[in-house]
């Protein structure tokens, strides 16, 4: 049984830092305090002096060994979460995403087989509703009931592929209210996209640049209103996944602040780099930035998301890292609608929220710890479990130096992809000793990681972070009839045809 003392640093919680040691035994923390008394002899003493000591980040969005468009993400379970680790992230949540007609329950059994035998961190899972049936309306309560799911997330892109229609979603909002699962969505026009990519390859545009053109940012922010329209219908609780533009952005703002449960997820890649790099002149370069939503030309728009984590308009930050190695994107060599969508940002994500956010001023610690690890947490109902230095919680630690810095590189990142979207970044911010479970699986820059050493972590449904607004509005915004006496006067009649 692993017995652990970190000693001497700064301890950071979402809601305040305060000097501690931190004693962690059999995987969970038990003991938090100065001068802590009535330790074992045999323990391991990490000297975090100077230091901060941080709950692991979680990673709310990845999809590790994904099929998808013709080929599958070259980073799998054990290459991706071993990179997660080596960045200070000890909790992934990667997506189920079966095809359409495959039964919900089979693509998350495929899915729980390839993680179990390899991650080496922690993780759950999201469900991708890619059709809808009576069948995927029942398949989503044995998930919820039975598999520790509890948040389902909607395509309105990739049409004939993943896309529901707006009945469609509504009617998935719906039951994800019955359940009290979290509704998620892609934001995007998929016929708006369809039909504009097909006019771009018409006009001999065929590289990467007419992947951002055909879908522009206010096709983002269309989409993104309408999901939130369609789950305030229902009272649906509703989490935007990678948001990419500020016109989406002001979407979720403008929901919350009229008082509508909404969360929106930027992720690393656009609080850390841009769309312009879709116009250079290396083909290879241009298409290892290709992803859904794309990166945004505006070249303010990665300060502007920043800003919003700041003052609470955005509230998490995940990665949708899907990586694709050179040889896969040049599928599209010829069609940028053939170049796998997706790019890296598990093992960059800390550093780059702190270089972003914290060292430019913009975020705090605490706030860093809460859009990269405790809100999460709260979102999908594992909180205090993860994403807090308390009694109790697991021990998944992050020894985090602020002022320390690394240059990013794909010659020096753990992940399998031959490409960084971050590719010579200096990011202040390292995390020199990683926990995971109670165990040093990190420490200053080695990596000592178990193949399948991971566990998987049931997200309960109902998480009162979102749901105790929902209850209550619920209770107290039910549609009311109006009494009046009934009309007695002349009706106008209607011939018959």
């Amino acid at each position: 049984m692993a017995k652990l003392l970190i000693k001497g640093g700064t301890v950071v919680n979402a809601d305040r830092m305060f000097e501690a040691d931190v004693y962690c035994q059999g995987g969970k923390i038990e003991k938090v305090g100065k001068e802590l008394t009535d330790l074992p002899h045999d323990i391991r003493v990490v000297d975090a002096t100077g230091r901060y000591v941080i709950p692991g980040g979680i990673d709310s969005h990845t999809h590790m060994q994904l099929p998808f468009m013709g080929t599958v993400a070259v980073d799998d379970f054990y290459t991706g979460t071993r990179a997660a680790l080596a960045g200070g992230t000890t909790m992934i949540m990667d997506f189920v995403l079966g095809p359409k007609n495959e039964s919900l329950l089979q693509a998350f059994d495929r899915w729980k087989g390839w993680a179990d035998e390899k991650v080496c961190c922690d993780y759950s899972f999201h469900v991708g509703v890619t059709w809808w049936s009576p069948q995927v309306q029942e398949e989503m309560g044995i998930l919820c009931k039975d598999k520790g799911v509890n948040s389902f997330k909607m395509f309105m892109a990739y049409r004939d592929v993943f896309m529901l229609r707006d009945n469609e979603l509504l009617a998935s909002f719906e039951r994800c209210k019955q359940l009290g699962a979290v509704a998620q969505v892609h934001a995007e026009n998929g016929d708006v996209i369809a039909e504009r990519s097909k006019d771009m390859i018409e006009m001999g545009i065929t590289g990467p640049e007419g992947h951002e053109m055909c879908r522009p940012e206010e096709v983002e922010a269309e989409a993104t209103n309408r999901a939130v329209v369609l789950a305030k219908q229902v009272n649906c609780p509703l989490y935007v996944v990678h948001v990419m533009s500020k016109s989406a952005a002001d979407v979720i703002v403008s929901a919350r602040d009229k008082g509508w449960v909404v969360y929106g997820e930027p992720i690393a890649a656009s609080l850390g780099t841009d769309g312009s790099n879709y116009w250079n002149k290396c083909w290879r370069h241009a298409a290892g930035h290709v992803m859904g939503p794309p990166l945004r030309p505006d070249p303010s728009t990665p300060r502007y998301l920043m800003n919003l984590l700041a003052s609470g308009g955005l509230q998490v930050t995940g990665t949708d890292n899907c990586t694709f190695n050179g040889n896969q994107k040049a599928l599209g060599k010829d069609d940028f609608r053939k170049i796998p969508n997706g790019v890296n940002g598990v093992e960059d994500r800390m550093s780059v929220v702190w270089e972003k956010g914290v060292h430019a001023g913009v975020l705090d610690p605490c706030k860093f710890v809460a859009v990269t690890s405790t809100n999460a947490a709260k979102i999908f109902n594992i909180y205090p479990q993860k994403g807090a230095i308390a009694v109790g919680s697991d021990a998944d630690i992050v020894i985090w130096n602020g002022n320390a810095t690394r240059t990013i590189s794909k010659e020096t990142h753990h992940q399998a992809v031959d490409f960084n979207i971050f590719e010579g970044m200096e990011c202040h911010g390292v995390p020199e000793v990683v926990i995971s479970r109670g165990h040093v699986v990190v420490d200053h820059g080695e990596v000592n990681v178990v193949r399948g050493s991971g566990q998987y972590i049931a997200c309960p449904v109902f998480p009162n972070h979102v749901y105790n607004r929902i209850h209550q509005r619920d209770k107290v915004c039910q549609p009311q009839k109006v009494e009046r006496e009934p009309y007695t006067g002349p009706v106008v009649v209607i011939p018959k045809k």
